[in-house]
């Protein structure tokens, strides 16, 4: 998922299944997708449901990459504007206000066919794995067709 692999107009779709079974593995690989949108110049959300959770992005943001900063924002609602390029988002994003929303809620946004990339990202748990399919379908519904890296076919 590159802003570079995104002519103008053309919208991204990815799922990203990993081998590991771990939400700490999801989150990541969340960052990491963040780290590199975010190197190309997108504005990035990460999505997701709890405020434990957040916070954990929120440390992996801040330990990232010791020779780098990553500016990014809690954002707790949809009344709180995020300032800096990355937010964490404990509210649905808006498609207007982001370039690439990474999605790690269980609710897939309701206007997730207007983003220019969205990627989801889904450890290899049966809890998580159900949700990611639950939102591949919706995406199919929209007329969408996302591009799948499962990364636990590496490892058979």
């Amino acid at each position: 998922m590159s802003a570079s692999n995104t002519g103008a107009g053309e919208r991204s779709y990815w799922f990203h299944i990993l081998a590991q079974n771990t939400p700490a593995a999801r989150n990541l690989h969340a960052v990491r997708l963040a780290d590199k949108a975010y190197q190309q110049g997108d504005r990035v959300c990460i999505a997701c449901d709890s405020v434990r959770q957040a916070e954990e992005l929120d440390d992996l943001l801040w330990q990232f990459s010791p020779e780098a900063f990553i500016p990014h924002t809690v954002v707790p609602d949809s009344a709180t504007a995020c300032p800096d390029p990355v937010g964490i988002l404990l509210c649905q994003p808006v498609a207007t206000e982001w370039d690439t929303v990474i999605i790690l809620s269980a609710q897939l946004p309701a206007d997730a066919d207007r983003f220019q990339r969205l990627a989801l990202v889904a450890q290899d748990d049966p809890e998580v794995l159900a949700q990611a399919r639950s939102h591949f379908r919706q995406l199919r519904a929209l007329g969408i067709e996302p591009r799948v890296h499962d990364q636990r076919k590496a490892r058979r």
